[in-house]
């Protein structure tokens, strides 16, 4: 085995056991049977929600993407380049409410961006082309 292929194979399981390590932290508090499963936004260390460029390109419905959700007129969520499927985020623009979704293509977006948004998503938060955005990501409620 070469040393380059060494070092990516290393460098993509230690991305895997980061999205683990994340993915635990989300779903972990809160176990009793009442709190399972509610979400509220989460404070990021040293700060609240960040803000990113997003906006939404044509979409093909009914192709599958590589997280497994097939894309539908309806479907609410966004693509990521560096984000793990089914990591459940909050996102606004301007003044509007604050919407769960989560990120059902791990992909590479348009160069600037964050996010790429559903048709659906861009639609229910008022974004047209590419807008700046707030994002926060979704944990339990604490018990």
């Amino acid at each position: 085995m070469s040393p380059a292929l060494a070092q990516r194979e290393i460098a993509l399981a230690a991305i895997a056991l980061l999205a683990a390590i994340v993915s635990l932290a989300l779903t972990s508090h809160g176990s009793s049977a009442k709190t399972r499963g509610l979400l509220q936004p989460v404070t990021l260390p040293g700060g609240e929600w960040r803000t990113s460029l997003a906006g939404a390109s044509p979409t093909r419905f009914g192709h599958r993407t590589n997280c497994g959700i097939v894309l539908e007129p309806g479907t609410i969520g966004v693509a990521d380049s560096v984000l793990p499927c089914g990591i459940k985020l909050y996102v606004a623009y301007k003044n509007s409410p604050h919407v769960l979704t989560q990120v059902i293509a791990h992909r590479p977006v348009p160069p600037g961006r964050k996010f790429e948004l559903t048709p659906r998503l861009a639609e229910k938060l008022g974004v047209d082309g590419v807008q700046q955005i707030r994002w926060v990501f979704a944990g339990a409620t604490p018990g």
